[in-house]
């Protein structure tokens, strides 16, 4: 049985396909320890390379994303940057145990979550993993320390930037597009990304409203998915309305179809009362970009998302408004109907909310000190 096992271990080792060049060296044997096989690769420190990024803040995010995965331990996870080509290049790294028969498995059944999208064993000193360690903890220190510029008062064009990429990260990360069926949703594009951002931006100025705050309404409902929702929920009425889909018809009463639609998950009733809102609304609309103005007459099975954006704006105005600006009850009528608060909802909205405002508030600060070092960097070479 021993002799089973021995060469099904150095089956695994030798087979298992890797972009690693492992050299010519000769190749480590089989051996147990405390009753274990061992099948070590010929490195001192073994990692697993699982993502690479072009901008830090995307970086930083699947960084912190990984290291709060259950079955992942904080410290295995890395992050480092180096220059190619002139631009800088981020890695995201892994440290594992020196054992194919357990390293393998280990980033397979990660890879079949889609908590990564594939890895590429690396074999480093153990100098080399300090280094990286090291360089770990600065990226971390640096997204803690206490920042000086509010979120509602960042730069117009660096909370642009820096929402895009929150918005890709948290459609990525929604269990529906990382799921294994072939029907399964794909996350935002960069483009989708950059007009939603845009969108949310732009509708958040024109109604007031906390940024932070829309943009956790966004994550909670739907993870900035135009996905239908709520299929098979459905209303009673005293009677139909126009384009109503009605299902059953009870003593003078009409049940009808209210399933939700697009990134804000708004449901056909709520559609016609956030229309209603909006043709007795007195702001000026020509202040808001065109894409984002609604149509004269009411489109129920509407796919504008930039319209949607806006229909949810008007609602949560004037749910705000009908609370007097308590946001955990506006927020919690958006989910739940201004008679029924659902302020369980409104807590999740908010610890969104609060991570959002904190990293983007945090990337804009590092930015700013990485570009306050590089001109100190210029002036004191020009001196010398």
């Amino acid at each position: 049985m021993g002799a089973l096992l021995c060469a099904s271990g150095w089956i695994t080792f030798r087979t298992w396909p890797r972009k690693i060049s492992l050299g010519t060296g000769p190749y480590p044997s089989v051996h147990f320890d405390h009753g274990n096989m061992v099948v070590p690769f010929p490195t001192e420190t073994l990692l697993a390379e699982v993502g690479r990024f072009d901008d830090e803040l995307s970086a930083y995010l699947w960084f912190d994303y990984l290291r709060s995965r259950p079955g992942i331990e904080g410290s295995q996870v890395l992050l480092t940057v180096a220059e190619r080509e002139g631009a800088p290049l981020y890695r995201i790294e892994m440290v594992l145990p020196n054992n194919a028969l357990v390293a393998i498995p280990f980033l397979a059944q990660l890879e079949a979550k889609a908590f990564i999208e594939g890895f590429e064993l690396v074999f480093a000193t153990s100098q080399g993993a300090e280094r990286r360690r090291e360089q770990t903890n600065l990226f971390v220190a640096a997204y803690k320390r206490p920042v000086e510029k509010e979120f509602k008062l960042l730069p117009r064009k660096q909370l642009l930037r820096s929402t895009v990429h929150f918005l890709v990260f948290k459609s990525r990360t929604d269990p529906r597009v990382r799921g294994r069926d072939e029907s399964r949703p794909s996350s935002l594009s960069h483009e989708q990304a950059t007009e939603l951002a845009a969108d949310i931006v732009a509708v958040a100025e024109f109604y007031d409203l906390p940024l932070d705050v829309f943009l956790g309404i966004g994550a909670m409902e739907n993870n900035y998915l135009s996905i239908r929702g709520d299929l098979n929920h459905a209303v009673w009425k005293r009677k139909a309305a126009k384009d109503d889909i009605i299902l059953k018809r009870r003593r003078g009463r009409v049940l009808v179809s209210n399933y939700s639609i697009g990134v804000w998950q708004i449901t056909r009733e709520t559609l016609r009362y956030a229309h209603a809102l909006y043709l007795t609304d007195k702001r000026d609309y020509s202040q808001l970009p065109e894409r984002l103005r609604p149509p004269p007459t009411l489109e129920l099975d509407l796919t504008n998302s930039h319209v949607l954006t806006a229909y949810a704006g008007l609602l949560l105005r004037d749910l705000l408004d009908h609370f007097n600006g308590d946001v955990d009850k506006a927020v919690g009528a958006y989910n739940g109907g201004p008679r029924n608060p659902n302020l369980q909802y409104a807590a999740g909205v908010e610890a969104v909310a609060a991570y959002a405002r904190n990293i983007l508030e945090r990337v804009t600060a590092v930015n700013e000190q990485a570009a306050t070092d590089t001109l100190e960097r210029g002036v004191n070479t020009k001196k010398e």
